[in-house]
């Protein structure tokens, strides 16, 4: 009995002290930066104020809102700007506002139907605008300036009226700048964490965020490349130092590489595969874009080229109907064709041609685009039972469907390539020029040398076996004879296997009848081959990819595009909407002061860094080691970030616009109170001019505020101003402000 009761009372210690514990009241502590809060609330109420207002389309909301309607219906696109990411988050904004995709974007200024949840579709852009105020103070902590300098960053970004424009709209610049301010926030809080607690929950946190907001950076658009790369550049000066660290053993420096090269080379390469995998999951439906991919990620999508090849024949037998369509797709999709007329007898140059059928290549589907395989040493012109495959380095003859005249090429000289032969179908003139219509297949992307001619999946160069010339699109286009289509020529000592040359079955059928006329009218037989299943998501990701990089819309001149060097000091600006009636209108036009200020940072910082550098090659020092180390940092960060968004504009061939400094103002902004505090902490020696230097700095924020007041009616796009007070905002003649004449 005593055992039990001793056991009970061993059993009742452990309740007995949870009950004690539940007497005391359960308190939670935590750490409120109120500047961190009061700067997100003032950037939210300042990008997300009116958000809806204009509900009207916005300069490139024209752009963007077509891609957003394409991924609400699943149709698939192709957009040569950048990575699929950021269209995504737009989309997903219209997804979390019902967006239906019905809107026709067709027209800067169009009103928005009731059916367009204008408020959702240009949320994520502000909410990451609103975020980049708190993220620039956080930056200016992380590099160890005063909470002073950092508030005064954060109201910087806060009041830049080209900033909150950009945040305001269905665009992705506010998108990608977030990005870009969260990767060297999570780098610095990371590197900082490095030299007291490495290889800890948080350390780990924060080099994995700095690998994922890199990839969602480049994601959103190919600019964020650019401070990848600069981040990469500082990270491998850190690794660098760090391999120097005798403290640490062997095993651990691996360690922390390892760490490196998973967090910001592994992982933004995944992740970046990922945005094309959800991009291409979402997007499965046939759209206006799919003549431009190849005909076997045409055949992966639902509709379209799917739809007409569901069925055919896999593999390409002798008396087989196909059509060949160019791998290169360029200068526009095309296939091979021919049609009765002839080459005339002399060219415009004098020169002669054979006379025979023109063959060319036709960007339309058509019924001449058809030709059969024939055996050379049999008459059959239809696929005997079983079929008879054509493999690699089988010697076929190409007849023309309609024609029935047989594909040649001969010592002639092309139309308007005289060093390559002319490509004909033979007309039996009964002169001393024979047929020479025989034709090596070589599929280029064969797995062994007896791989099956495969509809779609197969790329084949057709090499004549008289000349060793090879089937090629010239990519010219012939005169008015030739009705403009695209020249088919022989191309003599080729190396190599470009585009040109290579072709693909597209559409085929196993002809079962010798009669023309049956032939003609004769329908493919069913032997059910799914081509999509063939083609992986590395092959439809990697054709993607290099459309998306070699794709070129022609460049034409816009009314507001500018150069990189009209951006520093703001010789131009963005008409980006007009209200017909009230003539209320929105700008993308910057706050001139704090631009202006931005460039003078920039150039003291640099003369500064130089004379210091100078100085200290003379054994001189200036400042302290500490400050100097911080100086550097500092503005190699700042500096550099503005230096590779904003240099590399100078060599690309594209349409530029004043958008496309906005990254690398905001590392110039982040400058500002770097500049500032050194000033006021290394020059400003005595009591008083540090007085006189801050009462300067507090006339000086006071007029950026100012000035942000002044043109934030062509920021928010009210109130509606009068003509003379248009004009009186037209600070430089290159601006144009609209103004309406009554």
């Amino acid at each position: 009995m005593l055992l039990v009761m001793h056991e009970a009372g061993g059993l009742n210690k452990p309740f007995c002290r949870m009950l004690e514990f539940l007497k005391q009241p359960v308190v939670v502590t935590a750490e409120i930066n109120v500047n961190l809060v009061a700067l997100t609330v003032m950037g939210l109420v300042n990008r997300l104020w009116a958000l809806s207002y204009p509900r009207a389309v916005v300069f490139d909301e024209v752009y963007y809102g077509q891609f957003v309607s394409l991924y609400m219906k699943r149709i698939f696109f192709v957009d040569d700007s950048g990575p699929p990411f950021g269209h995504m988050l737009l989309a997903f904004g219209g997804y979390l506002g019902g967006f239906d995709g019905n809107f026709l974007w067709n027209r800067i200024g169009a009103e928005y139907s009731m059916n367009v949840p204008v408020w959702s579709l240009r949320l994520l852009p502000a909410l990451t605008g609103a975020l980049c105020v708190p993220l620039a103070y956080q930056i200016l902590v992380e590099l160890h300036f005063s909470h002073c300098a950092a508030f005064v960053a954060a109201l910087l970004i806060l009041f830049e009226n080209s900033l909150i424009t950009q945040s305001r709209l269905m665009l992705l610049e506010s998108v990608l700048i977030f990005f870009i301010l969260l990767a060297i926030l999570s780098y610095l809080k990371f590197y900082n964490l490095q030299k007291c607690s490495p290889f800890t929950a948080g350390w780990w946190f924060w080099l994995l965020l700095t690998g994922v907001a890199c990839s969602c950076a480049v994601g959103v658009k190919y600019m964020g490349l650019f401070t990848y790369m600069l981040l990469l550049a500082i990270a491998g000066v850190h690794s660098w130092h760090l391999i120097g660290d005798q403290t640490l053993s062997n095993v651990s420096v691996l360690c922390h590489l390892l760490a490196r090269g998973l967090a910001l080379v592994v992982i933004p390469v995944a992740m970046y595969l990922s945005f094309f995998y959800v991009h291409l999951t979402l997007l499965y439906r046939s759209g206006p874009h799919d003549q431009i991919m190849t005909s076997a990620f045409q055949a992966s999508l639902e509709g379209g080229l799917a739809r007409i090849t569901q069925g055919q024949p896999l593999e390409v037998a002798y008396g087989s109907q196909i059509t060949l369509r160019n791998v290169l797709g360029k200068p526009m999709p095309c296939w091979l064709h021919s049609h009765k007329n002839t080459y005339p007898i002399r060219y415009e140059n004098g020169r002669g041609s054979s006379h025979q059928q023109q063959v060319t290549c036709y960007p339309f589907k058509d019924v001449n685009n058809w030709w059969i395989v024939k055996d050379p040493g049999m008459q059959q012109l239809v696929v005997s039972n079983p079929p008879r495959p054509v493999r690699h380095g089988h010697i076929v003859q190409l007849v023309h469907g309609i024609t029935t005249r047989y594909l040649n090429t001969h010592d002639v000289a092309a139309p308007l390539s005289p060093h390559s032969q002319e490509v004909s179908c033979y007309v039996d003139y009964n002169i001393s020029m024979p047929a020479q219509s025989l034709w090596r297949v070589e599929i280029v992307n064969r797995e062994s040398d007896t791989d099956v001619w495969k509809t779609i999946l197969s790329e084949v160069r057709f090499v004549h076996v008289n000349t060793s010339a090879v089937l090629k699109l010239s990519g010219a286009s012939l005169p008015e004879w030739g009705y403009r289509q695209l020249e088919i020529i022989g191309e003599k000592l080729s190396k190599g296997y470009h585009q040109s040359m290579l072709w693909n079955v597209e559409e085929h059928r196993y002809g079962k009848s010798q009669e023309q006329k049956e032939r003609e009218v004769e329908l493919h037989s069913p032997t059910q081959a799914d081509i999509s299943k063939n083609l992986s998501f590395m092959a439809r990701f990697t054709e993607l990819q290099w459309k998306i990089l070699t794709l070129k819309n022609e460049d034409t001149e816009h009314k507001y595009s500018s150069s990189p060097l009209d951006w520093i000091t703001m010789d131009t600006n963005i008409a980006y909407w007009f209200h017909p009636i009230s003539g209320a209108q929105i700008h993308l036009i910057g706050n001139v002061l704090t631009w202006a200020s931005a460039n003078v940072a920039t150039l003291v910082y640099v003369c500064l860094f130089l004379w210091y550098l100078l100085r200290r090659r003379r054994k001189i020092c200036d400042i302290p080691e500490d400050a100097w180390r911080l100086w550097v940092s500092a503005g190699g960060l700042c500096v550099g970030g503005w230096a590779v968004n904003y240099l590399p504009f100078f060599v690309m061939e594209k349409t530029l616009f004043l958008y496309h400094y906005l990254p690398a103002l905001t590392f110039q902004i982040l400058l500002i109170p770097v500049v500032l505090q050194h000033l006021t902490d290394h020059l400003c020696r005595s009591q008083l001019p540090k007085n006189a230097f801050s009462a300067l700095m507090v006339a000086w924020f006071s007029s950026v505020y100012l000035v942000y007041r002044t043109f934030s009616p062509l920021t928010y796009g009210e109130p509606t101003l009068s003509a003379a007070e248009l004009r009186a905002l037209r600070w430089k003649e290159s601006w144009d402000i609209l103004i309406r004449k009554h």
